[in-house]
């Protein structure tokens, strides 16, 4: 039966079980994904998982209780597991308080977006994985398929969501530790950009081949790629955007939003909606806007804002969380062609591990580099480097120190398979930086 058939179907048979004053809010998740985990460029595990997950939250007045099940997409047992649920949720909200913060949309605005498959089946991902990275050891996981989303509620209100992704994760092994790492994700499979990577993997794997060069703690011109970018950014995001951590003076950019510092006029940072890789409704019925623009011109810029800080600060809500989901980092003017030549002498930085902050209210950072890491002269690869700690502040990453950034991006899906696939996304270019501290 069609998902999206089926979850409206059964929202409509819930609905007619509402007591007088009650309003039901219901989420749909859901995915249809093929996994396949390799070594040795070997399938060494592969498999379909088809999982709905539906979620319900029941209020009366400012009470309310939420519940979530598996659906096994026969009616009657759905139907009979869910009302089952209902009458617990009764039970449990007459023991709750009032919820000062809770807030729904009561405006009913529909919508629906499905998106074409353009992927390939896990047979020929396989034989194209396989016959490109032929003599590599390569390791990775490859999770592709189509998503759901659904929102419905007892208002009226109906909105579906369905894209078809993938997101391949691979490491190639030159001995021990020494490896590169990279990645290759999007919605239409192209042979050609696997060639392409992997092409530019074989590169960096003969340059780690090489005696590695032991650095001196310093200051150093870097070029960091866009995979150390992501994980740059996902540190800051966490507390980084919301409305509630910057009314709370609990985010890392206080000083951004307070303006006091700021970054490079050349930063542009969006929460970008319009992808199309996440849905526009919330769990809540909101329906957000396109584009929530959080830096512009290295300035603070906007909030992402969800129901509950929306309802406590007198805000419309522009998100269905206050940590992005869908990060955009607007490109630059540097060639990538041009970049080694740009960098000059200095380290390019193709992966960082382990990031948190060494300073919050400054946004300093630390972490260490990992994998593929490079020496570089007058443009040249000379050395792969052994494994270093940094530490550095947003400010001057993307402030006073910043040099270019890459004029083109690449899209990195978010990873996490626990109990789902991530609908997370990060739209980043590489960024040349003088000045960059590493400490040990």
């Amino acid at each position: 039966m069609n998902t999206q058939y089926y979850f409206f179907l059964l929202v409509d048979g819930l609905n007619s079980h509402l007591r007088p004053n009650e309003v039901l809010l219901c989420s749909l998740t859901g995915e249809k994904s093929d996994f396949i985990r390799l070594n040795r460029n070997r399938v060494l595990q592969a498999g379909s998982v088809r999982q709905i997950e539906l979620s319900m939250d029941l209020i009366e007045g400012h009470r309310h209780a939420s519940a979530q099940c598996n659906l096994s997409m026969q009616e009657e047992r759905d139907i009979s597991q869910l009302l089952g649920l209902m009458d617990a949720l009764r039970h449990q909200r007459q023991a709750l308080a009032d919820d000062p913060f809770l807030y729904y949309n009561t405006t009913p605005v529909h919508s629906e977006q499905i998106d074409d498959n353009r992927l390939l089946s896990s047979h020929e991902v396989v034989r194209e994985i396989t016959a490109a990275a032929e003599g590599l050891d390569l390791v990775g996981l490859y999770a592709g398929g189509r998503l759901y989303r659904g929102f419905a509620n007892s208002l009226g209100q109906r909105n579906w969501y369905s894209t078809a992704n993938f997101n391949f994760d691979w490491t190639c092994y030159h001995r021990a530790d020494k490896a590169v790492k990279s990645r290759y994700a999007g919605s239409e499979w192209s042979s050609d950009r696997l060639q392409q990577k992997l092409e530019h993997v074989r590169t960096e794997l003969r340059s780690l081949q090489r005696p590695a060069l032991t650095l001196k703690p310093g200051r150093y011109r870097v070029y960091l790629a866009p995979d150390a970018v992501s994980e740059i950014l996902s540190t800051v995001a966490w507390g980084g955007f919301g409305l509630k951590s910057h009314r709370t003076r609990q985010t890392p950019l206080i000083k951004l939003a307070q303006g006091t510092r700021s970054l490079d006029p050349r930063i542009r940072l969006a929460e970008n909606c319009a992808a199309g890789i996440a849905p526009r409704f919330t769990d809540r019925g909101f329906i957000t806007p396109e584009e929530v623009v959080l830096i512009d011109g290295g300035r603070h810029a906007g909030y992402l804002v969800d129901s509950r800080s929306a309802k406590e600060y007198r805000t419309p809500v522009n998100a269905g969380s206050e940590y992005p989901r869908s990060l955009d980092l607007a490109a630059g003017k540097i060639e990538p062609d041009d970049l080694l030549t740009a960098l000059d002498t200095g380290i390019y930085i193709n992966n960082l591990w382990y990031s948190n902050f060494s300073d919050r209210n400054d946004c300093r950072i630390t972490g260490m580099t990992r994998y593929a890491c490079f020496w570089v002269e007058n443009g040249r690869i000379k050395a792969p480097i052994e494994v270093m700690r940094f530490d550095e502040s947003l400010y001057h990453m993307l402030g006073e120190h910043l040099i270019g950034i890459i004029s083109e991006r690449e899209l990195i899906l978010d990873s996490d398979t626990y109990e789902r696939r991530s609908i997370g996304h990060m739209h980043l270019p590489g960024l040349l930086i003088d000045r960059f501290s590493l400490t040990l």
